[in-house]
């Protein structure tokens, strides 16, 4: 394959990752409002997980609803909106049509079209609910069709690592920001507001569910160790190094099989897997996650350098 295809086959799968948690995020933090006192204070921390802060401050004099579902949702400039995501996605697909199913190419095609239209920003702030559900169900969508109409080969590999790795940072991002940035005051820990967020957390990552399956307290305890250790929660930080391993090393095998990504995911991961949740909180639920993010940048840097 050549090293352009897999580039923007690995980058297509990332940016629909990254729309779907840009959604879910601004989606949960909707419902969350219901239950804070306020409007404005919960969107800061929904703009520092997208990572665009000082983008937004430069745009936009203060904090409030419209002006955060603008930029992240519609503002073209801003290279983790939703609809910067599903754009940059549609131009990788578009460059390697020969090598996707023409299902996932009409899917992506036509989600854009309907981003672009003129009355969709007026559509989505009168109901934001279905707007934000229906970019999920997007992403949800090609995730099928990926899995349903590609060859599990090396292309399908590239895809599924893109997910992986997108989804292990957006899951630590989430948990660093809500550990360091959204609670208002450290003596707030345990009491009901502080229950409220941590459940919010779980739902912008899909785990309300299957964590009370596993725990009947939400404190931060588990909620971390469930975000980050969990063997078997699609979209753990330690299921995602796992199973991102299993693509890397397909892709390598046999040609590349001493490609150093491999030993940098392969090293995070052990780490991850041999590390408990005492010694994380020990350390610094902050100061883990800090260096979990490091780490996952210099692998994104070396994957490029092994195979793009």
């Amino acid at each position: 394959m050549l090293s352009r295809v897999a580039n923007s086959i690995y980058w297509l799968a990332r940016y629909i990752e990254r729309a779907e948690n840009v959604a879910r995020s601004i989606d949960v933090n909707l419902q969350l409002q219901l239950d804070l006192p306020g409007e404005e204070r919960p969107w800061e921390p929904v703009i520092q997980i997208a990572g665009n802060a000082d983008e937004f401050f430069k745009k936009y004099a203060h904090v409030s609803i419209e002006n955060a579902l603008m930029f992240l949702t519609f503002d073209k400039e801003n290279p983790n909106s939703i609809i910067s995501c599903v754009a940059a996605a549609r131009e990788n697909a578009r460059c390697v049509r020969e090598r996707i199913s023409s299902e996932l190419w009409v899917a992506i095609n036509q989600f854009y079209l309907k981003l672009n239209d003129p009355e969709m920003p007026k559509e989505a702030l009168a109901g934001p609910h279905a707007f934000y559900n229906s970019v999920k169900e997007f992403s949800q969508l090609t995730a099928g069709i990926i899995q349903g109409t590609m060859n599990h080969d090396v292309a399908w590999n590239f895809t599924h690592l893109g997910t992986l790795l997108e989804r292990a940072d957006q899951t630590s991002r989430i948990l660093d920001v809500k550990y360091y940035i959204l609670l208002p005051d450290v003596s707030m820990v345990g009491m009901a507001l502080d229950t409220v967020q941590w459940n919010a957390v779980l739902k912008s990552v899909g785990a309300y569910e299957m964590f009370h399956r596993r725990n009947s307290n939400v404190t931060p305890h588990n909620v971390a160790e469930f975000l980050l250790l969990s063997e078997d929660f699609p979209r753990s930080l330690r299921f995602c190094l796992e199973k991102a391993e299993q693509c890397l090393k397909n892709i390598a095998y046999p040609v590349k099989s001493k490609a150093e990504s491999i030993r940098l995911l392969g090293k995070l991961r052990s780490d991850i897997a041999f590390t408990t949740i005492e010694e994380i909180i020990d350390q610094g639920l902050h100061e883990h996650i800090e260096q979990v993010q490091i780490r996952l940048n210099e692998l994104g840097n070396q994957i490029w350098k092994d195979f793009f």
